[in-house]
């Protein structure tokens, strides 16, 4: 049986990251014990009576901030030996499927901290914090919602989580391009036809058509990739 991976999240909004995580592949996993994942009020950490996570920057500035109190006392009870702490932040390494391949290989435990206001107090990510991570250049209400993002992405690649182990290779990013575009039945649908070249059966030719389909779509959606591809294969020019 694969390994579980069990995951630990610290939110003032749990039911955000709890809700999508219940149901279709991931549910499942959960079910069959692919997967643990325990969703944490950082406010069951505090100790005084008006249950307080935030303060006031030092310095000035505007909003909120996380205080360090309830999140170390949280970090401190649930870290075990091998966990990795993950601190979702706007600040982070931008999170991409490399990113998420390696969390997912590395097994064990993660705890993820969901930033939230003007995010957490800097002597959390010194002492508690392994990994800083952003799902994209733009900024959210919470962390919460992009601890799901993470979450689904790492477990995903988790061996037995997909019903095809082929589902997390034959897929955009798995290679380094876009995934080409794919079709199903019927053939011809308000008069567009599926590419003759899919219904003939040459699986050679087929995956010419594909890999030359993968790099026009990823020249045309992400030119980033397509130059970096091109870089270290430069006899793949084909548009």
């Amino acid at each position: 049986m694969a390994a579980k991976l069990m995951i630990d999240v610290l939110s003032l909004f749990p039911d955000m990251v709890e809700a999508p995580l219940g149901g279709s592949i991931l549910g499942k996993a959960r079910d069959r014990g692919l997967l643990e994942i325990r969703c944490h009020n950082i406010r069951d950490w505090t100790t005084d009576k008006h249950r307080k996570t935030d303060d006031y920057l030092c310095g000035g500035g505007q909003g909120m901030l996380l205080k360090p109190e309830p999140i170390f006392a949280a970090v401190e009870e649930l870290r075990r030996r091998e966990t990795r702490v993950v601190l979702m932040t706007p600040q982070g390494r931008t999170f991409n499927q490399s990113l998420a391949a390696e969390l997912a290989a590395s097994g064990g435990h993660l705890i993820i901290l969901c930033g939230h206001y003007e995010g957490v107090d800097h002597r959390v990510v010194e002492e508690l914090v392994d990994m800083e991570l952003s799902i994209g250049d733009y900024i959210l209400t919470n962390g919460a919602i992009a601890s799901v993002v993470v979450i689904d992405a790492v477990a995903r690649l988790i061996p037995g989580v997909l019903g095809d182990e082929r589902s997390s290779v034959e897929e955009s990013f798995s290679n380094g391009l876009l995934e080409a575009p794919a079709y199903t039945k019927p053939n011809v649908f308000r008069g567009l036809a599926v590419p003759e070249i899919l219904l003939g059966g040459n699986h050679p030719a087929i995956e010419k058509w594909k890999h030359g389909k993968s790099l026009e779509r990823t020249r045309l959606n992400r030119p980033d990739l397509w130059r970096k591809w091109l870089e270290s294969h430069p006899g793949d020019a084909t548009e």
